[in-house]
């Protein structure tokens, strides 16, 4: 069994957080895990996947209808230049479309990342103390 410590009391509600012991194999690798963070970084990588979802919906729902409205109809990621036409039909396709919409997508996921680190001073927590 795994010995508990107790890591906060206050106001008689004690927490434990069970001690596990690692072989001294995987010691280095569970330190690793402890000072760098990765934990966080899974999470922020899972919320990151999340939040690009979401403004991809955005982009294709309500920016591309909008967007194509105004480019004489369709939505932006099927507009295309046709290269080359053989027997009447385009057979070699050049998609622009399609990267407008990732460019659109990014610039506001981009956007998002920069207010949201601005705008919670999470800019400074990184920068070293000057002497």
């Amino acid at each position: 069994m795994a010995e508990e410590r107790k890591i906060i009391r206050k106001k008689a509600v004690t927490v434990t957080v069970p001690v596990l012991h690692v072989p001294k194999s995987l010691q280095g690798f569970v330190d690793f895990i402890r000072e760098q963070g990765v934990v966080g970084l899974a999470v922020g990588f899972v919320l990151g996947v999340a939040a690009k979802a979401v403004v991809d919906s955005i982009v294709n729902n309500l920016i591309n209808p909008i967007v194509g409205l105004y480019g004489r109809g369709g939505e932006l990621a099927s507009k295309y230049w046709c290269m080359k036409q053989v027997a009447g039909q385009c057979s070699n396709k050049f998609g622009y479309g399609a990267v407008l919409n990732q460019l659109i997508s990014f610039m506001i996921v981009a956007g998002v990342v920069y207010f949201v680190i601005k705008g919670l001073k999470l800019d400074k927590l990184d920068r070293k103390k000057e002497p």
